[in-house]
């Protein structure tokens, strides 16, 4: 199981790097997320694959399971999936509004806004 979500990590990883590099506005914010999405399979993968009971001590008891869910790597995830969403709603909202000044999403055509004609 391991190895599967390491291959999925990794092409995780390609996608977002080769869609990064293509000049379309639209490939970028998909390979941000593709980007977003390896970073959280691979704090999910270092954190452990178990399964085991959540890690909370039940009441009577002095200490916790033997085998208990990671849940630092459970909070951190959730912690980055809520930056990415953010993230991705303003990525969103600035290719609207380059789509609407320009009329295209190349990333060439954006460097013709800096003119000083108006």
């Amino acid at each position: 199981m391991i190895l599967l979500l390491a291959l999925a990590t990794g092409m995780l990883y390609t996608a977002g790097f080769y869609m990064i590099l293509r000049r379309s506005i639209v490939k970028i914010i998909f390979g941000l997320i593709f980007l977003g999405h390896a970073a959280n399979l691979l704090i999910f993968t270092v954190g452990r694959l178990t399964r085991a009971s959540a890690a909370f001590i039940q009441e009577g008891a002095e200490i916790a399971p033997i085998t208990i869910a990671e849940p630092v790597s459970q909070a951190l995830i959730l912690t980055a999936i809520v930056i990415g969403f953010g993230v991705q709603a303003f990525a969103i909202v600035l290719l609207k509004k380059a789509y609407i000044e320009v009329g295209d999403d190349d990333i060439n055509k954006l460097r013709s806004t800096d003119r000083l004609d108006y």
